[in-house]
């Protein structure tokens, strides 16, 4: 038995299993107010000359594994994970509102790379109040912030006031026959902003206007969440998590074009 002075207060009991191939060492910690001793416990069979940590058996074999992405990028990791819905609401007298974000859809190339095909969204869904504390959701508005609309309302100053025109059918046979406005004006006193969405549905004759006003603290968590998740609408994250400090060539790297590599190179 040998011994280690390590610290004040803290000491490691290394004992090796020598009734396998490969011993295991098992560590543990327990206090010690006057030493620290290292205790290496051993048996009479001898050893082998070259002994092999299991740790790195485990390693080899993950790096054995294949991993194969058929889905999206970080596909294994998202597996692990469970499907996740979330939101932040605004309830007020005449209205309730529903924040929730969606993520950015990635398409499959020849390649086996991956290409962001539709970039991620904010919806926003407006109920209005049938009574106290009662919203009619079957009578919902929704209205889709694209990532520059969000940016816009993430500039919008104290006296400033945005307003965002969308057309879901423009470029089809029925262009023109359901209008949605949606306008953000500063409240006149001040203390935040009135949020009001305006639809014109020809198709199935509705004619609604849904109205609630937001405080300066509500709008505050609105423009911090929209912040964070620039980047993953993106879908920057993704490019992130798939550097290799070793690869060099990958993704943007790549494809340098308008003389990046001249410009930084120079």
């Amino acid at each position: 038995m040998s011994a280690l002075l390590v610290s004040p207060s803290t000491a490691i009991i290394i004992t090796p299993k020598t009734q396998c191939p490969n011993p295991q060492f098992h560590l543990s910690l327990f206090s010690n107010p006057l030493s620290l001793s290292l205790q290496l416990k051993t048996t009479q069979r001898k050893l082998p000359s070259s002994i092999k940590c299991q740790y790195f058996d485990f390693e080899q074999q993950k790096q054995r594994k294949p991993i194969t992405i058929t889905d999206s990028p970080s596909t294994e990791v998202s597996r692990s994970r469970p499907k996740l819905f979330v939101g932040h609401s605004i309830y007020k007298g005449k209205a309730a509102l529903t924040v929730e974000p969606r993520a950015p859809e990635f398409l499959a190339m020849d390649s086996g790379a991956y290409k962001i095909s539709r970039e991620g969204y904010v919806l926003l869904q407006f109920a209005p109040a049938v009574g106290a504390r009662n919203y009619d959701w079957s009578r919902k508005q929704v209205f889709s912030l694209s990532v520059t609309e969000i940016g816009s309302m993430i500039d919008l100053g104290p006296n400033k006031s945005c307003e965002f025109f969308h057309d879901p059918n423009k470029g089809k046979s029925d262009e023109g026959k359901v209008r949605k406005v949606l306008k953000v004006d500063p409240l006149p006193d001040g203390t935040g902003y009135s949020f009001k969405l305006s639809v014109q549905n020809k198709l199935i004759n509705v004619d609604e206007s849904i109205y609630i006003p937001i405080s300066r603290a509500e709008f505050a968590v609105l423009v911090s969440a929209f912040n964070f998740l620039l980047p993953y609408f993106l879908g920057w994250h993704a490019f992130v998590d798939s550097v290799k400090p070793e690869d060099n060539t990958r993704g943007n790297n790549a494809n340098a074009r308008n003389g990046a590599d001249y410009e930084w190179n120079r």
